[in-house]
């Protein structure tokens, strides 16, 4: 019997299939919780929160965690341990796609610890989870006791032969030309991130719109559950502690400082920092450090609003930012190719306080990445990885490992670039390997990456369809004067106190991805267009920059850049090559200083073979062509004996494939024993004529390379073996000693014995 009561609420989507959304039965210790149903697929999400708020942080201390069970989809971990470990790429990137859309919804000044977690419980392979996780996370909230300004919900949007389709199938989605996801209130865009193949900015705009009229009512469904279950009722929070009177008297003191700093336009953000803090150190000077009464904390988080306020308010009256440019200017920009004389391929592009220090290293099959998820399996053959040092930024820290933001800047650099990359082929056989390290950075390293990847990838001579760039966007507005402004090629600082960041990539054709977060209500579609037109002016004077320094590819690798070629043969010989245990294939790898790999694909066997220079190449390929070649009837082979018999000697014309050359066949004179003539390992010409269409076995001659003596005369011969090839002459029967009455019998025939 059971002890609970479930609350469920469905949601429609366009093409008729259901999402569930259930409260009550699972997890019910938890602040809130909620299972997230769509056909087979399901997501079990949880929110927990501390009692009091975390003491000396003047942020929101929200994690969000998003875990995909192997048992989901009943496979089995790979690895030693056979446990789910560390999360996964995949599991780091959806998890920031549901914190960036649901922290901004948390009031200011919420500064207890939330823990959202979200558990993929069940999955259909062929849907795609990360699309309902916003969901889910945002109904665990509404449906708990903490205080959210949604719900929220998110939605994969793609356009599939023209047609948009919200959350398509996995199979479906290989074909779309536009792949975003997006998040949105009822009334509000949150957040989008996807990948495109080249599109103009309105089609994106229509991708959006169409996701905004999918979540709606998933909003709705979420403010029912709410009500139905009995969860409406909200805790008492303890906000942090306030002054309205200091905060009057501080914003006398500094706000027109920092307005006319704001107004000076100082390109060095070091020095502009130094200015700032001038500014809270005058004002401090009227109290004793070490008196008590004094809240120094509460002082420097409302001096960091006035500050915050007064940039905004200079940029908006004086259209003229921190460092002095225009809204829509972008920073000088300065970019090297070959900056590093051993990479496959190098660049450095700068763009005013931001730098990257770009490679790309070509590498064999061996190379790929192996992905082992629980909702996928498989290789990678072009890896991107963004390194964001301490130093880069003048921290003085120590790096501890890869964090969730450079996985997911890496990630956005990935999908701008991933559309441009040649396809691995015959063409272009390389595993692909690029690595950003950011130098400096005072706004959008990420873009930094994509531009400095493009340069880096044409530098080591890699076929990229077109070259691509990339700009961060930002804005800054009033909602009660209704001004705004949309600024080209933020700062740091910009991003901090602006409304919307916003990087668009490209090349000079369409839009390859995006990736925006808006931090204030109300964005409309008229300004998203405006903002999206803007990035495109400001992309293509980037792009401008970078071909003055690179245009195109260059037209081959470099001379210390490894070589591969490819092959391909049957699949039936794909055993051949590789020989009993993998004995051929090792052998040949190191008599000839290669790698070779070889991969089943499309019922033919792929061969690549890796090497520091062609002439190692080249002796592999003839090999492998010598192994795979099928003898033909009258073609002429350089042999080696390899065995011999009385009736002849078996000889190796190509790598693994004997022919019989039979005593006859060996000169033109008649021969007694094969040894007279022929020894094992000697190299001799033969030519094939006759091959077997059953048996496959060849016949091999060497005579017929020979001049027929003058004079020569066929011998009379007889067939007398089940080889059919022994000749005898003047032949006669052998008698039977043992039975009188089988005498003259041909021995060749099979004798009856009587007892």
């Amino acid at each position: 019997m059971k002890n609970y009561n479930e609350t469920i609420k469905s949601i429609n989507l366009p093409d008729g299939r259901i999402i569930e959304i259930s409260t009550g039965k699972l997890a019910k210790q938890a602040t809130g919780s909620v299972v997230v149903k769509m056909g087979d697929t399901m997501l079990l999400a949880t929110v927990t929160a501390s009692k009091e708020p975390k003491a000396d942080v003047d942020f929101l201390p929200l994690s969000v965690d998003y875990r995909e069970n192997y048992s989901a989809v009943g496979r089995f971990p790979g690895g030693f341990l056979k446990r789910e470990g560390r999360p996964s790429d995949r599991e780091i990137l959806t998890s920031r796609l549901v914190d960036r859309a649901i922290r901004p919804l948390f009031p200011d000044g919420f500064h207890y610890e939330v823990f959202v977690t979200i558990n993929l419980i069940s999955a259909n392979k062929n849907d795609m989870p990360d699309a309902l996780a916003g969901l889910a996370a945002s109904a665990a909230i509404a449906v708990s006791d903490l205080p959210f300004n949604g719900p929220i919900s998110e939605v994969r949007v793609s356009r599939i032969n023209g047609e948009f389709v919200v959350n398509p199938m996995l199979s479906d989605n290989e074909d779309a030309d536009i792949d975003i996801i997006v998040a949105a209130t009822e009334e509000n865009i949150m957040m989008v991130e996807g990948e495109m193949d080249e599109v103009q900015e309105i089609d994106l705009l229509d991708a959006i719109k169409v996701a905004h009229d999918s979540i709606i009512p998933m909003c709705q469904a979420q403010n029912e559950l709410m009500k139905e279950s009995g969860k409406s009722e909200k805790r008492e929070i303890v906000m942090p502690e306030s002054d309205e009177a200091l905060l009057e008297e501080i914003k006398a003191a500094c706000y027109q400082k920092c307005y006319d700093i704001s107004k000076e336009g100082l390109a060095d953000k070091h020095k502009r920092a130094e200015l700032f803090s001038e500014v809270l150190d005058a004002y401090m000077e009227k109290y004793d450090e070490d008196d008590e009464t004094v809240n120094h904390k509460l002082i420097k988080a409302y001096y960091h609003d006035i500050q915050k306020e007064a940039v905004r308010e200079s940029v908006l009256d004086n259209k003229t930012r921190l460092d002095g440019r225009k809204t829509d200017e972008i920073r000088p920009i300065w970019c090297e190719i070959d900056a590093l004389p051993t990479a496959h391929g190098s660049a450095i592009f700068t763009r005013g306080e931001t730098q990257s220090l770009t490679t790309v290293t070509l590498g064999t099959k061996l190379d790929e990445q192996m992905l082992d998820g629980a909702m996928f399996k498989g290789y990678e053959q072009f890896l991107l990885h963004y390194n964001f040092p301490p130093f880069c930024t003048g921290d003085a820290r120590p790096s501890r490992g890869t964090s969730r933001r450079e996985v997911g800047h890496g990630n956005l650099a990935h999908r701008a670039l991933m559309p441009i990359v040649p396809v691995k082929n015959a063409d272009f056989p390389y595993t692909l390997r690029i690595v950003s390290d950011i130098l400096e950075s005072n706004g959008s390293s990420s873009m930094a990456t994509v531009c400095a990847g493009t340069l880096a990838l044409m530098d080591a001579g890699v076929k990229i369809k077109k070259p691509v760039s990339g700009i961060a966007m930002g804005m800054i507005s009033d909602a009660k004067s209704g001004k705004y402004a949309i600024l080209s090629d933020i700062l740091g600082d910009e991003d901090h106190l602006g409304d919307m960041d916003f990087k668009v990539t490209g090349t000079k054709d369409g839009i390859t991805a995006t990736q925006m977060d808006i931090k204030v209500d109300g964005l409309s579609f008229d300004v998203l267009k405006e903002a999206l037109e803007q990035a495109k002016q400001g992309r293509l004077h980037i792009l401008g920059v970078m071909t003055e320094t690179i245009a195109e590819p260059r037209p081959e690798y470099k001379e210390h850049a490894p070589h591969i070629e490819g092959i391909t043969i049957p699949k039936d010989m794909i055993g051949a090559v590789i020989g009993p245990g993998g004995k051929i294939i090792q052998e040949l790898q190191k008599e000839t200083n290669t790698v070779i790999t070889i991969d089943e694909v499309d019922e033919k066997g792929q061969v690549e073979v890796f090497a520091e220079n062609k002439a190692d190449i080249e002796n592999a390929m003839n090999r492998i062509k010598a192994i795979v070649a099928v003898p033909e009837v009258g073609e002429i082979y350089d042999g080696t004996v390899k065995t011999i018999a009385s009736y002849g000697a078996f000889v190796e014309i190509l790598p693994g494939k004997d022919g019989l050359l039979h005593i006859s066949e060996i000169e033109w004179r008649r021969i007694h024993a094969v040894e007279d003539v022929l020894k094992e390992g000697q190299k001799l010409q033969v030519k094939v004529i006759g091959i077997d269409d059953r048996s496959g076995k060849i016949k091999l001659s060497r005579k017929a390379l020979i001049e027929k003596p003058e004079g020569y005369e066929e011998p009379r011969r007889d067939i007398r073996s089940t080889d059919g090839d022994r000749e005898r002459k003047n032949f006669k029967p052998r008698s039977n000693d043992r039975n009188d009455r089988d005498r003259g019998r041909r021995d060749d025939k099979p004798h009856r014995r009587r007892d």
